[in-house]
């Protein structure tokens, strides 16, 4: 692996994720050698099966070992509503870094606030997201607490290409987390909206994408 350029897969299960990632990279690691692929089947999936299923979690080494076997450097995933098909793949990759969407936001938020806010817009994401929020804040003797909102309408609008909507309905519902000392986007497709968010907000707003990139940024000047 190139130290200067390292090789990283992302993989969706939506195309609305794609440009917010692509564009984290760009601000924050420009000298990543970045690519993507899409499975746009996996979210629709997951809602009509309920639950993350064996041939679910099949189908996410499948894609692991693929992009492992196209030399990807690391694997970045940005579907939130799959972690532990993800931590399988981790798993059995290893010692390739494979990340999960959320791990290095919650990391980031666990570290500066007690009560965090969580605004989503894919209501199968929420239940694991909190439980994996809850488990690191646990792992870190942290007494940080998460308060979600979730708003699928804001997901609609944007697969239908009102992003503006989008960010209204976010927004909106950042007034529902005034008590928090931090709030955080739960999707990668929802880092659109946070400069709407913030200047709705008088607390620190995170994000997936740019807390991934920070991560992968102090992972590869270590390694």
């Amino acid at each position: 692996m190139s130290q200067l350029k390292p090789r990283i897969a992302l993989i969706h299960a939506t195309p609305v994720a794609i440009k917010p990632v692509n564009d984290a990279f760009e601000r924050l690691w420009p000298a990543a050698e970045v690519y993507n692929l899409l499975d746009d089947s996996l979210a629709p999936d997951l809602e009509k099966e309920g639950a993350l299923t064996a041939r679910m979690g099949e189908r996410f080494m499948e894609l692991g070992r693929y992009v492992a076997a196209d030399g990807a450097d690391g694997i970045l995933f940005t579907c939130s509503a799959f972690g532990n098909c993800i931590e399988t793949v981790a798993t059995q990759l290893a010692p390739l870094p494979v990340l999960k969407p959320n791990e290095a936001m919650f990391s980031e938020a666990i570290a500066q606030g007690d009560k965090v806010g969580m605004i989503a817009t894919f209501a199968p994401s929420v239940t694991s997201m909190e439980a994996e929020f809850k488990s690191m804040a646990k792992a870190a003797s942290s007494s940080a607490t998460i308060k979600s909102v979730c708003v699928p309408d804001a997901l609609k609008a944007l697969l239908i290409g009102d992003a503006q909507l989008h960010n209204r309905i976010v927004t909106g519902a950042a007034n529902e987390l005034n008590d928090c000392a931090l709030i955080i986007l739960a999707q990668f497709s929802t880092a659109q909206a946070k400069e709407a968010v913030s200047k709705a907000t008088s607390v620190p707003v995170l994000t997936s994408p740019d807390s991934a990139v920070r991560f992968l940024i102090r992972y590869y000047d270590d390694n």
